[in-house]
């Protein structure tokens, strides 16, 4: 067993062997979805997140190796390495650890301590250690030289030597870095002159707390308020004579006796470890709150895209606007466009009848159910319209529409992306942005694929974490769940195709080509006649890409091709065919999935079989639900303390969830008002989309700030309470900007991105 799959072992608390098992699954160029789901029995059932764990540490632990490699290589040709200091280079779990034990013998420009060293120096400072009561002036008259030339040079010289010591001891170098992030505090105050420029960082004007306790959002606030100039950060390691004794005693230095000692031992701390163990500190603070603030985006991403679809069902898109007019997008069930237009029943123009009349006329023509609204500017106003339309209808016989309130988040990214222009090369850009407002309604992962993912509007300042860790991490969620709901390769796009495990942008392109010249597929099997696409990749691919109503019934289920086998022997020994095996519960239910499992199947993915053939295909996503507004609630100013509302949740972070209620302005659910017991974690208790009922506590119209508790039985002025439960540790508290359609951009909020929009519509700031 290797030490990274015994390394990697230790850290998720599974067997070495599935992990050996994982990383050579990898290495052979299979995909994580494809192992997660089809090779449960070599990995002991490790999830998609464990495996991506996996994956990622392991490329750590090998470029760490390669490091330890070539430190000792270094080492050795400079004939210093000892068998002591290879076990303790091999021994290293971090590169940091690494990097301490090299220092004493990494090249560098001469310094003053090899200077020092070069004439002769070094003998003074041990004589000072070893006789500490000595007189240092003294015993360095004994040792004037050329460069040396007085007592003051000499101790200077003798000085930069035991300083030197001190900073490349790699254990005691290690042990401060350690204790200076463990227990120091952050402090920040606001540059002088900055107060009214950088007015949303005010709660960081005069602010400290423990390194250990800050959140992700705070650490990143306050590096953004620093970058503009705004905050002045102090990293305070604490008590200064702790640091020194720490030294003392390392290297046993009588500084009680000795104020020669004493001074160096003190300026060895303030020059040099306090200055690294700062950096090191900021260095692990920023990496804290990035994979801090990775988890919320992934988290609130993937239950973005895997919201409830409302289905094929034929849908009417309104993009609400004022001036501009409300644009409007008619979609079959598959999603194709039937009609657009574009209505002006808000001010100035007014033309509510005219809209409305049209509308209905669009509704009656097309069999439309679902009316899809877009929640930016004037989103109630068009919701009562659309309301309109649906009672008109309803009232003349015909199948009332339902109203849905959609987020818009990214639907204007799209809109203008090349991606649209090639849909759509001859629309209107704010037409665009209407068809997928009502695409997304139908299916929210197989048109959000389409979407960059920071624009989707459930980030945390996104602007601000390592751009590259977060490309992949929202890649990984992308295609994970993607793969967790399987493709119709009859009706999917190139986008959604490349998001199969497996397939490349060339075969997800070839496929589309195949399936326009040939027709529809008709089974599995002939996904191998797609140019491209080769064994391996239809190995990796086969179990995710479903046919529906194809020739073999299992075409447009999760069992893989390579199973079928396995599920005409269950079917046989059952006395049935496979057609009628699928879906049979009366049958299944008396079987037991050990009796069918073999050295290539085992039990883990008979079980799976079995699950799959009682529910064909079936959806992982959720029931389609929608929240419903409160009639005569429109703005902020219409709710009052007290109120039970239903809303939709928009945005998780971790201080708290944010919940529309359909008056322009998320209003603010803090982790504390979650639930009478103590949450960690929001996502514990809520996920984006989410429909919840939610208590107004506070409303500040002027503010335009809205609070709110999902404990039904708080009362209003319990707030004052909760905020003064939160002590030293301020939530950021952006200024608000105007405009539609802001989630995912970067704004003048500390957050950025659509944290800062979320914020903003919290009315967080003034």
């Amino acid at each position: 067993m290797t030490f990274i799959a015994e390394t990697i072992a230790s850290e998720l608390q599974v067997a070495p062997r599935h992990v050996e098992a994982a990383l050579q699954l990898l290495a052979e160029g299979n995909t994580v979805p494809f192992i997660s789901r089809y090779r449960k029995e070599a990995t002991g059932g490790l999830d998609d997140t464990q495996l991506r764990h996996i994956e990622q540490r392991n490329a750590y632990l090998i470029e760490l190796e390669e490091r330890k490699a070539s430190v000792i290589e270094a080492i050795e040709e400079q004939g210093k390495l000892t068998d002591e200091l290879k076990a303790l280079i091999m021994g290293a779990d971090t590169k940091a650890r690494v990097e301490d034990l090299y220092l004493p013998y990494k090249k560098r420009r001469k310094t003053k301590a090899d200077i020092a060293r070069e004439a002769g120096l070094e003998p003074l400072v041990d004589s000072l250690i070893d006789a500490p009561s000595a007189d240092a002036e003294t015993e360095a008259a004994r040792y004037i030289c050329e460069g040396f030339a007085d007592t003051k040079a000499v101790l200077d010289g003798a000085r930069a030597i035991l300083v030197d010591r001190i900073a490349t001891d790699a254990d005691l170098v290690g042990e401060v870095r350690d204790k200076v992030y463990e227990s120091g505090t952050m402090r920040s105050s606001v540059v002088e002159g900055k107060e009214n420029e950088g007015a949303k960082f005010r709660d960081y004007f005069d602010f400290s707390e423990p390194f250990a306790s800050l959140p992700s959002h705070r650490i990143l606030a306050l590096l953004r308020g620093e970058q503009e100039g705004v905050l002045s950060l102090d990293l305070d390691a604490g008590d200064d004579a702790a640091y020194e004794g720490m030294i003392a005693n390392r290297f046993d230095l009588n500084c009680e006796k000795s104020p020669w000692l004493a001074k160096a031992v003190r300026w060895a701390w303030k020059t040099k470890l306090q200055v690294s163990s700062n950096l090191d500190t900021r260095m692990r603070l920023k990496e804290r709150a990035d994979e801090a603030a990775l988890d919320v985006f992934s988290t609130n991403l993937r239950d973005v895209l895997l919201a409830a679809p409302a289905g094929q069902r034929a849908t009417l898109a309104l993009d609400p606007g004022y001036r501009n007019g409300v644009k409007t997008a008619t979609v079959d069930g598959t999603g194709k466009v039937l009609a657009t237009a574009i209505v002006y029943p808000h001010q100035p123009q007014n033309q509510w009848q005219q809209a409305v009349q049209v509308l209905a006329n669009t509704v009656a023509e097309h069999g439309v159910e679902l009316i899809a609204i877009g929640n930016g500017t004037a989103s109630r106003e068009t919701e009562k319209l659309a309301r309109e339309v649906a009672d008109m209808i309803a009232a003349a016989g015909g199948r009332r529409p339902v109203p849905v309130v959609v987020s818009e988040s990214g639907a204007s990214v799209y809109s203008a992306s090349e991606i649209a222009a090639q849909e759509f090369p001859d629309m209107d850009v704010a037409l665009r942005s209407a068809v997928s407002i009502g695409r997304r309604l139908q299916d929210p992962l197989a048109e959000l694929v389409k979407v960059d993912p920071k624009s989707i509007g459930v980030g945390q300042y996104q602007h601000d974490v390592n751009q590259a860790a977060l490309a992949q991490s929202l890649d990984a969620v992308v295609e994970d769940a993607v793969n967790s709901v399987g493709v119709d390769v009859n009706t999917a796009s190139v986008l959604l195709l490349e998001r199969v495990a497996g397939v490349t942008p060339t075969i997800a392109k070839n496929i589309v080509a195949y399936r326009d010249e040939h027709g529809v597929f008709a089974s599995r099997k002939e996904l191998k006649k797609v140019p491209r696409l080769g064994p391996k990749a239809f190995e990796q691919s086969a179990g995710f890409l479903r046919i529906q109503g194809g020739e073999n019934p299992l075409d447009g289920s999760a069992v893989h091709p390579e199973a079928y086998p396995v599920v005409e022997r269950i079917a046989q020994q059952s006395g049935v065919d496979t057609a009628a095996l699928v879906g049979n519960s009366r049958v299944l239910s008396g079987l037991r999935p050990q009796d069918f499992a073999d050295d290539t199947f085992g039990v883990p993915t008979i079980t799976d079989i079995f699950a799959e053939l009682e529910k064909p295909g079936r959806d992982p996503r959720p029931e389609f639900k929608t929240a419903t507004f409160k009639e005569g609630v429109h703005k902020v100013s219409d709710l009052q303390p007290g109120m039970i509302l239903e809303g939709t949740v928009t945005n998780v972070a971790a201080f708290g969830a944010f919940v529309d209620v359909g008056v322009h302005q998320d209003g603010l659910v803090h982790v504390s008002a979650m639930s009478h017991s103590f949450v960690k974690d929001p996502h514990e208790v809520v996920r984006s989309g989410e429909v919840v009922k939610v208590k107004v506590l506070e409303v500040d119209v002027q503010r335009q700030r809205i609070s709110l508790t999902l404990r039904l039985d708080d009362e209003p002025g319990s707030e004052q309470k909760r905020e003064s439960s939160r002590g030293k540790k301020p939530q950021q508290k952006p200024s608000r900007q105007g405009g539609k359609r802001q989630r995912g951009r970067a704004g003048g909020a500390p957050q950025g991105g659509s944290m800062a929009d979320a914020l903003k519509r919290a009315g967080f700031g003034k």
